[in-house]
């Protein structure tokens, strides 16, 4: 398969994974470089994907898609590959260093890492995002704990970089892929090529513990994300310390637990399950039709998961050039 074949099928794939696609091929084509010519954006036309049954797609063509797919274009122009041919040597001594520091009873705190460093994403200013700022916020109140899970990545990525160097951005998105894994969850590949920040981002970013499902909704929307997509990443919390089944085992007992709404029993221990935003999706209609979805079909569960890690760790990422 050539590069230019390649690079569009891995746009198309992108696009997709951001609940967006084509509604028509693209006029423009992707040389040998990965540079890409593309004709003017007035003539794209973005069709929104659902899985409700019985949905409409609509075309539409708004500024947040848009921004959406100009950031796809922008990842992909940059693809193949950012570390050369050196990408697909370093991916798997990742994973095996990560491996080698990463136990089930540490993967929900490194899972943490990738959600508390890619969730300062805003897109309507474009930044934020994961970029390895958590390196410089670990103070931060919402921040707490999170320097010893960093601490774990650190053993690993002396090790990386004694062959390959890699940003912290790479090394978090692929440990918190690898978390999920060695918790019995889905394998999810992650591109490499991302920059570091040399600052940290603003505060008051993330969405707090205590919003209410309309509030949790406006916010990942500021992000980028749809509701599906916030009821699947909010199944990260199936894993730790919050109550949800096992704390090492990367299912789909989170919804079933919160169909059940332990927190309203009057038995201390398990009025303590969850946190306000995880109970929050249950009281909001829109919510509770994916909350039922994931309860009954894990693999669904999975799918989806993966899709908005995917889009979650390249949120507001700056991409190595070629």
């Amino acid at each position: 398969m050539t590069t230019a074949t390649t690079t569009a099928s891995l746009l198309e794939t992108s696009l997709l994974r951001c609940g967006l696609s084509s509604s028509v091929k693209f006029k423009g084509k992707f040389e040998s470089s990965g540079k890409h010519v593309l004709r003017t954006l007035k003539d794209w036309r973005i069709r929104c994907v659902s899985d409700d049954p019985g949905s409409r797609p609509d075309l539409v063509s708004s500024r947040r898609k848009m921004v959406v797919m100009l950031s796809t274009v922008q990842l992909l122009s940059h693809l193949v590959t950012p570390y050369g041919s050196k990408a697909a040597d370093i991916y798997p001594v990742m994973q095996n260093e990560i491996r080698k520091v990463v136990t089930k009873g540490k993967a929900a705190g490194v899972l943490r890492l990738v959600f508390h460093d890619a969730g300062t994403f805003e897109l309507d200013d474009n930044s934020g995002g994961i970029n390895g700022s958590i390196a410089y916020e670990l103070e931060r109140p919402e921040n707490t704990g999170l320097k010893k899970s960093l601490k774990v990545l650190a053993k690993a990525k002396v090790k990386v970089d004694e062959i390959q160097p890699v940003s912290w951005a790479d090394m978090i998105s692929v440990a918190g892929s690898e978390a999920v894994s060695i918790c019995g969850g889905p394998t999810i590949p992650v591109l490499l090529g991302r920059l570091d920040s040399t600052q940290p981002d603003p505060e008051g970013k993330l969405p707090p513990e205590t919003l209410s499902a309309s509030g949790l909704k406006e916010c990942f929307k500021r992000k980028g994300f749809s509701t599906q997509e916030l009821v699947a990443l909010s199944g990260a919390h199936t894993i730790g310390s919050k109550g949800f089944g096992d704390p090492t085992g990367f299912d789909n007992a989170y919804y079933k637990i919160l169909l059940e709404k332990p927190w309203t029993s009057t038995s201390k221990m398990t009025s303590m399950v969850g946190l306000p935003s995880d109970h929050a999706l249950v009281d909001d209609d829109e919510c509770l039709r994916w909350v039922k979805r994931y309860a009954e079909d894990q693999d669904k569960f999975f799918e989806d998961f993966t899709n908005a890690y995917i889009k979650l760790v390249n949120s507001g990422a700056k991409w190595k050039k070629l």
